[in-house]
């Protein structure tokens, strides 16, 4: 097996298999435990085999030393290119301007858990996002766990990483994208009663502490999601999700992509 760098594994069934059916030809190799031929696993290996991608057998604990504690399920693929498609800091308005319909932008605020990102990533991949923002100091970034998770989302949606998270606020209003902020609070608008369907960045914040002041102080629209039972909040991923589809409701009904 090639080198093992943890920017170039992706783990766990379905995330080897998303590779696989994405791009097999990026696989250089991939290791199963002893026993693997039944099951799920036993299909997987089928249908790597047929790919024609080579496959090593090993003890569970290798792979186990290789991942740590992250849950493998028995299957590890290593890819050659893995990294998340980019856009240079320099070249937003560029990338702005080339899109075809009004821009659906999502930006998370310094998420930290690996998970959120991963489940982000993929909701963004569903919903059509053209590009996600984070910032680079005080945020994951794309890790071995957030690549399973995401589920093939980490090598499709453009991801662009900012020095300056304010000062790309700025510059996405002096292109016309309006910036709707997540946040449960008095002056906040429920979603369904605020216009998304045109050039918008949804702007979420880390967990737990939501988005910093100087963040919100930068947004044109603040909203929140109505919750109707004892629960105040939503996990970042899930809030992300329904603001992300509902944008994509008005947008369809509205021509707005």
């Amino acid at each position: 097996m090639s080198k093992t760098t943890t920017d170039a594994m992706v783990y766990g069934i379905h995330a080897v298999r998303s590779a696989l059916q994405r791009n097999s030809g990026s696989i250089s190799e991939v290791w199963m435990q002893d026993g693997a031929g039944r099951g799920r696993l036993g299909d997987l290996q089928a249908e790597i085999e047929a790919a024609g991608v080579p496959v090593c057998f090993k003890a569970r604990t290798a792979l186990d030393q290789i991942v740590g504690d992250a849950r493998h399920q028995g299957v590890l693929a290593l890819i050659e290119q893995r990294s998340a498609p980019k856009v240079a800091e320099a070249d937003l308005p560029d990338f702005i301007e080339g899109l075809a319909v009004p821009p659906l932008l999502l930006v998370l605020d310094g998420i930290q858990d690996p998970h959120n990102l991963g489940a982000c990533l993929r909701t963004a991949d569903g919903a059509g996002v053209h590009l996600v923002i984070t910032p680079k100091d005080n945020a994951v970034g794309i890790t071995p766990v957030v690549r399973k998770v995401a589920s093939g989302a980490a090598e499709t949606v453009p991801l662009v990483q900012v020095t300056n998270l304010a000062r790309t606020l700025r510059a996405l209003q002096d292109m016309g994208v309006w910036l709707v902020g997540a946040d449960a609070s008095p002056e906040s608008a429920s979603i369904y009663d605020t216009d998304l369907s045109g050039p918008i960045a949804l702007v979420m914040g880390a967990e737990g502490r939501g988005l910093r002041q100087k963040t919100r102080g930068l947004c044109d629209f603040l909203v929140e999601i109505p919750m109707a039972g004892s629960v105040s909040s939503l996990n970042v991923s899930v809030a992300t999700g329904v603001l992300l589809y509902e944008a994509v409701r008005q947008r369809t009904f509205r021509g707005g992509s």
